[in-house]
């Protein structure tokens, strides 16, 4: 039996355009997107068990509360499970993640923070400039897939704007991605919301039969974190984490060779 791990954001959810749209405070203009976040959702699920019916999926709602994904919108199956909330631990958006995952899929997935493919750029929270790894600006999905590739466990799919969708085939060219959506500087065009389901639902079919050892996210030997943040005394908070050192007024930077090492600088600084 295939497990899939699911982790699920609404950014890059077909149509997005506005912040609102994706809070939950703003309950008229967020409640059609956190209905076809959970669409998107349910189609990736969809095309998982067309693939193969027994196969179990681990849903991880990773949006803002961790509260958005309807439940009775997904397939009423024993074989899917959905983690709503926080864990409160390093995985963050990866909560649930083991070696025992056959692959993951990433469903509204978006650009990082800086990056001009989506109105809502952003890696983690509005309070950073840019996230880098070894010198490359880190999105979510880089977060991600390095804990995905921490486990041994390959990227199968990735669903979000078109920025994305391209960096990541850069990175891992046999997954498969559907683009929704692409930015147009603080607005997004995107394809309908039910080609969007169906392109999703096809593209998480077609990544059930991957050879998931060309799915694998690259892990390199060690790891130069740097994080830019847009207000001075956050920089120097994150200063007093064991090993953070600050390197400008704004910056801190975090050096190690262990994967799991970064992500609790990360849980903890960022």
């Amino acid at each position: 039996m295939k497990k899939i791990f699911l982790s699920a954001d609404i950014e890059g959810t077909c149509g997005i355009a506005h912040w609102n749209e994706t809070e939950k405070a703003h309950g008229d203009e967020y409640a059609p997107f956190s209905e076809q976040m959970s669409k998107e959702v349910a189609a990736a699920c969809e095309g998982v068990l067309a693939a193969e019916d027994d196969a179990f999926v681990f849903v991880r709602d990773s949006h803002d509360s961790a509260r958005n994904i309807r439940p009775a919108m997904l397939p009423q199956v024993s074989n899917i499970q959905l983690f709503r909330g926080w864990g409160r631990d390093p995985y963050s958006m990866m909560s649930g993640v083991d070696e025992s995952f056959t692959g993951v899929m990433f469903t509204g997935y978006h650009s990082a923070c800086g990056w001009d493919g989506n109105p809502l750029s952003h890696t983690m929270n509005g309070q950073n400039v840019y996230v880098k790894v070894n010198g490359e600006v880190m999105s979510e999905l880089m977060m991600n897939s390095l804990t995905a590739a921490m486990f041994g466990v390959p990227v199968l799919m990735v669903t979000g704007d078109q920025m994305l969708c391209d960096w990541f085939r850069t990175k891992v060219p046999d997954a498969v991605t559907v683009p929704v959506s692409y930015g147009v500087g603080n607005g997004s065009v995107s394809i309908m919301p039910m080609e969007a389901t169906r392109r999703i639902k096809a593209g998480a079919e077609k990544a059930m039969a991957l050879d998931a050892a060309r799915c694998l996210y690259p892990m390199p030997d060690s790891f130069h974190v740097e994080i830019c943040f847009r207000q001075h005394f956050n920089a120097r908070n994150a200063a007093w984490y064991p090993g953070c050192v600050q390197t400008d007024s704004r910056s801190v930077a975090f050096d190690c060779t262990d994967w799991m090492d970064a992500l609790k600088f990360l849980h903890f600084c960022l």
